[in-house]
Formats: C-alpha cells, structure tokens, sequence
C-alpha cells in the first residue's frame, strides 16, 4: 500500500576510531599488515572537492612511510617491544587515516562542508600522532640503512611542522553555505545564481547527484546521536531537495525504482514487524494498553475516531497512552537496512523536526513544484513535478500540509483520468501520500472531483498500482468515522474494491482492496451491502494466497453481518481450521476468533462441521500452547464448545451465549440457501 521513494545502492559506514584495534601477529606479519595498508593509502585519491590539501598531506606522508615498511620487512632483525608497541599504535593511526579519507569522500559533501573544520583538525591531530610515534621508534636499533633513516628523520619533520588549517576556498563556500541556510530560515529564498555556484563547486551538478547527496546526508542522520547534528542534517536535506527542483528540474518517475516494482512487486515482510490494523510494516511501533503493538500513526487514528477498545482483541483500554517499542523498532529498522538493496525496502528518515530552516526550505520547494503545475507543461514535464511531490509527502510529514495548502489537490484532480499510466499513478499516489494526514482528510473530501477520480481509477486504473493505491487512499480516508460511512455508502466504492480482491493483478493491489475492506467492515450497514457483493465467497477463495488479511475480514464480517453472514461463512470452517495448523500467528489467532464467533451464532451445524476436521483438538491444543493470550483464550473456549457439543449440551450457555433451535434453524436454513445459490 505504501510508495517506496527511489532506491539507492547503499554505502556502508566505516566504524567509528574507537572500534579500531591492532591485529595480533607475528612481528613480520604485523609489518606486513602495515606495508599493506599504508599502500592502499597511497592508492587513494585525495577528496577532489574539499579539504584537498590536507588529504592530500597526508596520504604523500603515508605513502613515504610505505618505504620505511618495506626496509622492515627485509631485514631480518628481531624487533624490540618498543618497535612493536610503535607498530601497533601505528596501524590504528592508519586505520583511522582510510577511514576519515574514504568517509569523506564517498559521504555527505555538505556535510563535510559545514564540519570541515573539525575534519581538518582531525587530519591535524594524525599526524602529530604519526609525528610522536615516530619520535619514539627505536631507529637505531633496528638496523636501517641510512636513506632510509633520513627519510623517517624528513617525514617526522613534516609531521612536526604540520598545523591544521581551513583552505581559504573551503572556508568561503562554509561562510556562504551559512549564510543561505540562515536566509532561509527567515523565509527568504536564496538567490539560484548564488545557489548554483556553490553546488557547482562541490560537484552536484545535476539531479542525479544530488540524489546522491540527500541519501548520503539521509545515512548520516541515521548514524548522528546528537539532536543538534540530526537538526542541522535535516536543514541540508532541506536545501538539497530545494536545489535539485530549482536548479535541474524534478526527478524523472522512470528510474530504477519503477523497472524494479514492475519484475518484483512483492515484499515478503515479516508478520511480527506488520502493523495489525494496516497490514504494512511499522515504522513507528507503540504499544496499547491491552498489550498489543501497532504503527503509531495507524492507531492514533483509530482513537481518534472515537474508538476506546484495543482493534485486535476488542478489550476496552484502560488507558489511551502510547508506550514506544523501540526493540522492535530498531529490529525492523535493522530489517530494512539488510533488505532495502534487493526488495526495495528503505527507511524513512524522519524529517519532521522543530527546525525551522528544514521547514521553510520545505515550503518553498513545494510551492516551487505546485506553481509549476500551473505552467504549461508537457506529460512528461507534469509527471515529473507530480512524481516529486508524491516523494515529498511520502517521507516528510511537514510537506504534507504544505502541499495541501499550496492547492495542489484541486491540481492534482486533472490528472487521475490521465491517459498516461505513469501520470495517473502518480497523481493518485500523491493524493494517498496527502490523506495521511488528518486535515488533508476533509481537503480531500471536500475538493470537487477528487473522490469521484479515486474511485473511478479504482475500478478502471491503466495499472496495478493505481488501482491498489486508489484502494488504499480509501482505506485512509476511512480513517475518519464519518468518511468511513460515506465510502460504505457508494456502491461504486464496494463493487470496486471487491473487483480488485478477485481480480488476477498484483497481490499486493489485492492485499490493498482487502485492508480497505477491513476497515470498511467497521460499520454494520455496510458489512450488509459487502455480504450482498459476495464478500465471504470472495475472502474463502483468497483464504490460501492471502490468509490473514482474508481471515480477519471474514472475522469482522461474520461478527456484524448477522446470521446470514454466518450461514454465508459455512463453507469457510475447514478453511479455517487449516488455518489454526498451518497458519501464522496473526492468522491463527484471528482464525480461531472467526471459529468461535462462527459455531457461537450458528449452532450445532456449525459445530459439528469443526468437529469433523481430522485433528481439530489437537489443533487447539497447540494453539492454547504456543498462540497468543487472546488466541489462547479463544482456544480454550472454542475447545469447551466443541466437548459440550459432543456430550449433547447444544442448547447449554457458552460465555454468555445462548445456542437456541431457532437459531440453529434459521442457521441452517440459511446455510442451505446460500449453497443452492
């Protein structure tokens, strides 16, 4: 349901100074291990667009001490404990050399920019290190030659003179970089001409680039623990995305992203890390009162619809507080980092922050990419601009409002009826991306044509995208009970969503129709007008390739659907008791939810049918075992109902339920209807 953003390949972080430790061997190998490293030194470039001298300093430093390894190794002295205690300490120093080199190179380059100072300072401090190191190595008694002695003499002299300095270049593009971020932060927006050169200068050059650019700077915030320094990484990104739009033009939707979704559209996440009530994998996950885990987002919402019971286990909350889960939080965050190169998983950097430079930078790159839909474009000039405002309200909940308040939903309307398939599912996304929040709810509600053009792509989208993000936009927007009515109302909306469960598309469009579905069931009359659309029929076919999300629909269906819902569901009882054997943790404890409110309202017929499955008591048993609380007492109560039917207690009280023969008549009367149909 969710749009990922463009996929970047990875760049793994080096480890942190402290992390370094010298390896354990012999005296030779250990000079080896330093010859070794000290070329591959050497071999690196010098960072090209900052700090270049005093890379470069100290890599021709490094590369001269490669002699000095090399003279070791051929001699066959023995080495003091002093030497080899300078080796040792030398090796971390050199470690630490690659890495700041190599980091610097191939991260953030505004990052760099602003800490560039302290970068400097700490090629400084390495080569006062190289400097005393070297001061203490026991020349003499190692038995060199004496042009390598004086080589060692000339490098220590070097180190010795070295002083940390800020190149005059890099310190003006610092003060300007200053200066901008400043401008905007009071609402101010930088001149392109000024823009532009310091972009050039540090090589972003183009909109490729500064992809580059905000996913290195989206790393480094991962990797800050500071607030400040993830406050000011989020302003850079800011500026960036600001940049890119002004300077070369909004990304181009038919990137690797779009040929990647296409030959794999599907993700197998894993169940623990899906949200309960979306489906989708949690970035924010918090745990209730009751227990239970859900994404932050998706039950604010539900709470704010007026609701005080727990969504999966109907229990009443005791409290309405949001209690963090950040073991599972950085589990699925760890998850995503591992996947993200192959499945298109990526981590969505938080962007929303108090920073009012990021905010203000935000704003004007959104009122930039919303004027430009006012222009006269051509398809491909409005995909793109829509393309990117579909990015932004994805990972940044501050464009969200901006974009809506900018009036780019009327603007956005136009294009859902687009002959370009790109086009469309860009439009529709956006729109799906803005319905996250709340306000934009009753915008988009509100805004002639809007729902109209979601339900129309709906039922005839150019693509499985489109239409399983039309069906999730529904499910957004059922968010708000009284939408939620409204939507349920439309035989339009049902009649399409239930044509994309059944249809032969992508899965993930029909999981998309399945979630609308659920959230659609919350409301009595229209889990009538669902039953009259062949709901339950629909949910027992898909039962085998989507499980839990058929199952829980069929359990929210035949919990207000009625008797004729549970006389419909006859069919779906050793589907569902495969389900208790075979099934996932979500899906068992919803199945054996479904049985129990099945053989409750139907009686003994119902019963029984459970009762004839091979094995269903041990089923149970392993469920009361090894499922959850809530599906263990369902368990229990489902056992006690299944031994009182067998003892001939038909008619006896099950928790509060009274199985009468009328209800079972009516039950099976019903049940035989609905199988001659």
């Amino acid at each position: 349901m969710a749009v990922s953003p463009e996929i970047f390949p990875p760049r793994k972080r080096r480890p942190s100074a402290a992390a370094f430790i010298a390896p354990k061997f012999s005296d030779r190998n250990l000079v080896k291990s330093l010859l070794v490293l000290s070329q591959e030194i050497s071999c690196l470039n010098p960072i090209h667009f900052l700090l270049k001298q005093s890379s470069l300093s100290i890599i021709r430093k490094t590369k001269l001490l490669s002699i000095l390894f090399e003279e070791l190794l051929r001699n066959p002295v023995p080495y003091l404990s002093s030497a080899l205690l300078c080796f040792e300490e030398m090796y971390i120093v050199l470690q630490r050399i690659k890495t700041l080199i190599e980091d610097c190179s191939n991260g953030s380059k505004m990052w760099v920019l602003i800490q560039n100072e302290s970068v400097a300072n700490s090629f400084h401090e390495m080569t006062v290190e190289l400097s005393t190191l070297l001061d203490i190595f026991p020349i003499k008694e190692v038995n060199l030659n004496d042009d390598v002695v004086e080589l060692v003499v000339l490098i220590k002299k070097h180190c010795t003179e070295a002083i940390a300095t800020v190149e005059p270049r890099d310190d003006y593009l610092r003060r300007e970089m200053l200066m901008m971020l400043d401008r905007i932060k009071r609402g101010i927006a930088p001149e392109n001409s000024t823009l532009q050169g310091i972009f050039t200068e540090l090589g972003l050059r183009n909109s490729s680039n500064c992809k580059d650019e905000i996913e290195s700077l989206e790393e480094e915030v991962q990797s800050q623990i500071d607030e400040k320094s993830k406050s000011e990484l989020v302003a850079l990104i800011g500026l960036v995305l600001y940049a890119k739009c002004v300077l070369y033009g909004a990304s181009s939707p038919g990137g690797k992203e779009t040929r990647r979704r296409k030959t794999s559209p599907e993700v197998n996440t894993p169940v623990d890390f899906r949200c309960p009530i979306t489906l989708e994998l949690m970035r924010d996950p918090v745990v209730v009162a009751t227990g239970q885990t859900y994404d932050r987002e998706s039950i604010r919402h539900w709470i704010e619809s007026g609701h005080n019971t727990c969504p999966k286990t109907g229990q009443t909350l005791a409290h309405m507080n949001l209690i963090p889960n950040l073991a599972l939080k950085n589990l699925i965050a760890v998850w995503c980092r591992e996947h993200r190169k192959h499945s298109g998983i990526t981590e969505d950097v938080n962007r929303k922050t108090n920073n009012k430079t990021a905010f203000e930078a935000t704003k004007m790159t959104v009122t930039f990419l919303v004027n430009e839909l006012s222009v006269s474009l051509s398809i491909e000039a409005v995909d793109a601009v829509i393309y990117e405002l579909r990015s932004l309200a994805k990972t940044n909940p501050d464009s969200r409002t901006c974009i809506a308040e900018a009036g780019a939903i009327p603007k956005l309307v136009r294009h859902l009826g687009s002959e370009s398939p790109s086009l469309q599912v860009n439009a529709v996304t956006t729109i799906l991306n803005l319905s996250i929040l709340q306000a934009n709810k009753t915008r988009i509600m509100e805004t002639d044509g809007v729902l109209n053009g979601v339900i129309e792509v709906l039922r005839s989208g150019a693509t499985w995208e489109a239409k399983g993000n039309a069906a999730a936009t529904i499910f957004s927007l059922c968010g708000s009970h009284v939408y939620r009515k409204c939507l349920g109302s439309q035989k339009r909306v049902i009649r399409g969503l239930l044509d994309l469960a059944t249809s032969h598309g992508w899965m993930s469009a029909k999981r998309d129709a399945l979630v609308a579905i659920l959230v659609l069931c919350g409301d009595r009359e229209t889990v009538g007008r669902l039953m009259e659309g062949g709901v339950v029929e629909i949910v027992n076919d898909l039962m085998n390739t989507l499980p839990e999300e058929a199952v829980a629909v069929l359990e929210a269906v035949v919990k207000r659907g009625g008797i004729v819902a549970v006389a419909a569901a006859y069919n779906s009882v050793k589907k569902l008791g495969v389900l208790l054997r075979e099934g996932s943790n979500i899906a068992r404890e919803s199945a054996a939810a479904t049985l129990l409110t099945i053989c409750r309202k139907g009686g003994s017929q119902m019963v029984a049918e459970l009762a004839t499955m091979a094995g269903i008591e041990r089923m149970i048993w392993e469920l009361m075992g090894s499922g959850t609380a809530r599906a263990r007492r369902k368990a229990a109560t489902l056992l006690k109902m299944l031994r009182r039917w067998a003892a001939g207690l038909d008619g006896a009280y099950i928790d509060g339920y009274t199985n009468t023969s009328d209800s079972v008549a009516t039950v099976s009367n019903s049940s035989r209807t609905i199988l001659s149909s």
